[in-house]
């Protein structure tokens, strides 16, 4: 039998989860960066401010307080400065993801930044396909006339992503 890869331990879906948009650009926060480089967000943010030159502003940002209180409540995370962050959080870019390999000096660090930078692409491939087959989609429609719009509009509505579904709180009274 096989011995288990490190990155085995971690799937690639739930690294693709943890890529978020932010102010138009695809980041990892660095509490999910360090929990997937197994150490502790204040040591990787250490690492971060002891090599800051290594981090331009389009490698890293500092999120506002705004930015900060969305992400608590989108994902359920205690509150700023009550028992849960005492600083504002960074987000990393795919840039400054792939920087903190060289600041974080561990085979897991290694690892787990090759997963996350196959993330990213196979992120980006998925939206340049996405792109792709809208104009391939937009050419045909222009080819063939209305008899075929039912269809093409059938198409859209296929390549457009799912809506989150909720799962609905509480209990149903009859």
């Amino acid at each position: 039998m096989p011995k288990p890869n490190k990155t085995d331990l971690i799937p690639a879906a739930s690294i693709e989860k943890k890529i978020m948009l932010l102010r138009g650009q695809k980041i990892m926060l660095d509490s999910d960066l360090a929990a997937l480089y197994g150490v502790e967000t204040k040591a990787l943010n250490r690492a971060v401010k002891r090599n800051r030159e290594r981090f331009p502003d389009d490698f890293m940002l500092q999120l506002e307080p705004q930015e900060l209180t969305n992400l608590m409540f989108q994902f359920g995370t205690s509150s700023y400065g009550h028992g849960g962050r005492r600083k504002p959080a960074y987000a990393f870019t795919e840039q400054g993801v792939a920087m903190l390999s060289s600041v974080l000096h561990s085979p897991r660090a290694v690892s787990v930044n090759i997963e996350i930078m196959r993330a990213f692409v196979r992120i980006r491939q998925w939206l340049t396909s996405n792109v792709e087959l809208a104009h391939k989609l937009a050419e045909l429609e222009k080819k063939y006339d209305v008899q075929f719009k039912a269809v093409f509009d059938a198409i859209r509505e296929l390549m457009r992503p799912p809506e989150p579904t909720r799962k609905r709180i509480g209990f149903k009274a009859d």
